[in-house]
């Protein structure tokens, strides 16, 4: 039977969550790496078994961690065997804890700050790990400040693809509330050098060529708080989302609004339609429905908890514009929690499996793509990312719609087999 883990980063280590495919009863570990914050934790896709986390901390810097054997044991990749993994002082050690911005050409010396004066990158931590899809030990690391890291030796080296930064638009790009982070990484198995990403306060951008090369996809969003609403860049973009069989069409939670692209992120059109705040950070595509897509609204982005109070996931299965609450099993009042931008994941199941944490410490799980919700996990630090993966069973790598459409054809031919043999009964 297949194994469903879930990965919480949170803000004091990481917790591994595990069930079986019926996904009622859930074991924890953790936490690993206490008192670190955990921005991101994820599996290969081919080899479930390694695990990449990034471990950070605002007194030690960054480390990135490694698992070859499902989360058992850990080690830095860049450190020799049998050499400390810390200064005398606490620092971290390690070639894969060193992120250096390719700063050989002038665009790539600043970036904007907050009060619109120039400030050179610097480095602070990583944010998102996005593991290859065919290569384990190939993953991409979006850090603050922003910028797309590459490493293809499983983490030992790290370099960055200046190309992004160095495109032209890098010095206008400034910081959001949280940082100027490159937070989202999505890869494309159909076209496999193009990969979109999103950076908060730049907006979403464009690769067809695995990163050397890339441009703003920008066009259709606003953004209200800005003095030009439709720049090229300068937009806080949330998160996006995607779905392996439909890549051209990309779902967004923009600051405010959600938005929806069908060509590839060339124009944006919103799709909040009634939803009771388009404000908030999550959003993510049922595995098996391309169109099936959830969100997570927040008050607003000073209150930064649910309206009324009322923890409630929305759901659209028209791909936006009309949506449904999902409330069973949630609290439905006094609820003053939030979900962070990569707190929600699906699994890969047959019946699709949902999941997000809270900044108060909880995992909940839908077993059944939002119908009822469990607490899989309470009272842990708050989370800051969740990641879920099938280990075992059927393939890890995300499953499609057309597993579930080829089984109803199946189903229907029988069917119809059936009526054929009843009506020459008949006769």
């Amino acid at each position: 039977m297949s194994t469903v883990r879930v990965l919480a980063g949170t803000k004091k280590g990481l917790f591994v969550l595990t069930s079986d495919g019926k996904r009622q009863k859930w074991k924890i570990s953790g936490p690993h790496f206490a008192g670190w914050e955990i921005y991101h934790a994820k599996g290969s896709p081919i080899d479930p078994k390694r695990i990449y986390v990034s471990q950070t901390s605002g007194w030690f810097g960054q480390i990135i961690q490694r698992s070859d054997d499902g989360g058992e044991t850990w080690h830095q990749p860049g450190t020799p065997p049998g050499t400390p993994t810390t200064t005398p002082d606490g620092m971290p050690m390690g070639e894969s804890n060193k992120f250096v911005y390719d700063n050989a050409a002038a665009p790539l010396t600043t970036h904007m700050h907050y009060d619109g004066t120039a400030k050179p990158w610097e480095f602070k931590r990583v944010w998102h790990v996005e593991p290859s899809l065919t290569d384990p030990d190939k993953v991409y690391a979006g850090v603050e400040d922003a910028a797309l890291f590459v490493t293809t030796d499983g983490g030992q080296t790290w370099n960055e693809r200046a190309g992004l930064r160095g495109h032209g638009t890098g010095p206008n790009w400034q910081p959001g509330a949280g940082g100027m982070g490159l937070h989202t990484v999505l890869l494309d198995r159909n076209n496999p050098g193009r990969i979109y990403i999103a950076i908060s306060a730049a907006g979403a951008f464009r690769s067809d060529d695995d990163g050397q090369t890339w441009r703003p996809i920008n066009k259709g969003l606003t953004s209200k708080y800005l003095p030009d609403p439709a720049p090229e860049v300068g937009h806080c973009v949330h998160r996006i989302a995607m779905h392996p069989d439909k890549p051209d069409t990309l779902f967004m939670q923009l600051h405010w609004n959600v938005m929806r692209s069908d060509n590839g992120g060339d124009l944006w059109k919103k799709v909040s339609g009634n939803l009771p705040t388009d404000f908030g950070f999550p959003i993510d595509v049922h595995a098996h429905e391309p169109e099936t897509i959830y969100v997570v609204p927040i008050e607003s982005d000073s209150l930064h908890y649910p309206p009324e109070g009322k923890l409630r996931v929305f759901r659209s299965r028209k791909g936006g514009n009309e949506w449904e609450p999902l409330t069973k099993g949630l609290p439905q009042k006094d609820c003053y929690v939030n979900v962070l931008r990569e707190a929600m994941s699906v699994d890969t199941l047959d019946d699709c499996g949902v999941y997000f944490g809270t900044t108060g410490g909880q995992v909940y799980c839908s077993p059944n793509g939002g119908k009822t919700w469990e607490a899989i996990a309470s009272n842990l630090p708050a989370v800051l990312s969740v990641e879920a993966q099938i280990i075992g069973g059927k393939s890890p790598v995300r499953q499609t719609g057309r597993r579930k459409s080829v089984a109803a054809s199946a189903k229907g031919r029988k069917a119809k087999a059936s009526k054929k043999t009843v009506a020459r009964k008949k006769k």
